[in-house]
């Protein structure tokens, strides 16, 4: 069974690399208990390299929410108002001419189910103009006034909607900052970093905190910048070691109660250009009985991907872990379909 397994993810990783998109590569395959392990390793871009977490990091901000929840320090049905100020709410979510803002809670913002607009969607070019662009920092207040020009795309809690966007992370992280008294930076190392013992992961805050390189089709860029602006919805660093221990914590209980994760399992589907993406609470889950894989799979993946090309799902049907980057920005649905690949084909 082992020997087949290894055989199957070696042959999906070799044509992975094949590809003319992929430049570095890192993947590691592991069980809950560690007694079945694959890893594989591309370019540069080896189990302990710094990689960009992107979109990931939202799992961290999702645990220390949930922590602070266990600790009585917020609930997720606390008013987003509570822990904001008028130059931030007001403004922040008027649909049909009525305003909105005031009703947001915390669980809307986990959940995506807001409303809110992305950040990035008054960008005509989108990822190639934060890629090929010039590398700024932006401002938690620069990210509101963006968001603000934008329409939101329904009521918060509209049954059955829920759209990804940013900004509902970035306030969670202002939040978490708010309750705790700290920046973020030190809350997830005291929450996640010193209890998992992670070492090489890292909220980069400054320009002696290394950031990787990324690439965007054939070139590599450094964007260190809009890196250092996403905090809590995308700009840690970490390696492909350290981010399969922390998976394996927030999917076993480790960092906060069974229960309470099991209140993250409701979900509903993402815009349309998510793809077969649904949203939990803090998470992604990806049926793999769907149209995506002309329904000849069985179970679900959950977890996280980032735009970057990083991954990091939980394959409950055969408890597998699948982490890792093909660190390619121009094409985000890469490592979806690359871990859906791999999900497909393990026996």
């Amino acid at each position: 069974m082992d020997r087949n397994r290894i055989e199957t993810l070696e042959k999906i990783f070799n044509k992975t690399v094949a590809s003319n998109q992929i430049h570095e590569c890192v993947l590691n395959v592991e069980n809950t208990n560690g007694d079945f392990s694959y890893s594989n390793e591309y370019g540069d871009k080896s189990l302990n390299s710094p990689l960009i977490m992107a979109s990931i990091t939202k799992l961290f901000t999702t645990t220390c929410i949930i922590i602070l929840q266990e600790q009585k320090r917020l609930s997720l049905d606390d008013k987003v108002s509570k822990y904001f100020d008028d130059s931030i709410m007001h403004g922040l979510h008027i649909y049909g001419g009525k305003e909105y803002s005031y009703d947001l809670t915390i669980s809307d913002l986990l959940f995506q189910i807001s409303g809110l607009p992305d950040e990035a969607e008054g960008s005509s070019n989108g990822v190639k103009e934060i890629c090929l662009g010039e590398d700024l920092y932006i401002t938690f207040s620069e990210y509101v006034e963006r968001v603000k020009r934008q329409k939101p795309h329904f009521v918060p809690r509209t049954a059955q909607k829920a759209f990804y966007a940013n900004i509902n992370f970035d306030m969670l992280g202002k939040i978490i900052e708010n309750v705790t008294n700290l920046p973020l930076e030190q809350v997830y190392k005291q929450m996640i970093f010193e209890p998992l013992g992670l070492s090489n992961t890292y909220l980069p805050i400054c320009e002696k905190d290394f950031i990787p390189n990324m690439y965007y089709k054939d070139k590599a860029i450094h964007r260190p910048n809009i890196v250092m602006s996403s905090r809590a919805s995308g700009g840690c660093i970490t390696t492909a070691c350290e981010l399969m221990i922390f998976i394996k914590a927030f999917f076993t209980g480790k960092l906060f109660r069974r229960e309470n994760f099991d209140k993250l399992s409701f979900y509903n589907k993402l815009q349309i250009s998510k793809g077969p993406i649904y949203y939990g609470g803090g998470y992604m889950k990806i049926p793999l009985d769907g149209l995506t894989t002309l329904f000849m799979g069985k179970g679900e993946l959950i977890g996280h991907s980032g735009s970057t090309g990083s991954f990091a799902f939980y394959f409950p049907d055969k408890d597998l872990f699948i982490v890792g980057d093909v660190n390619q920005i121009s094409n985000p649905a890469f490592p979806i379909r690359l871990v859906i690949k791999l999900a497909m084909a393990i026996k």
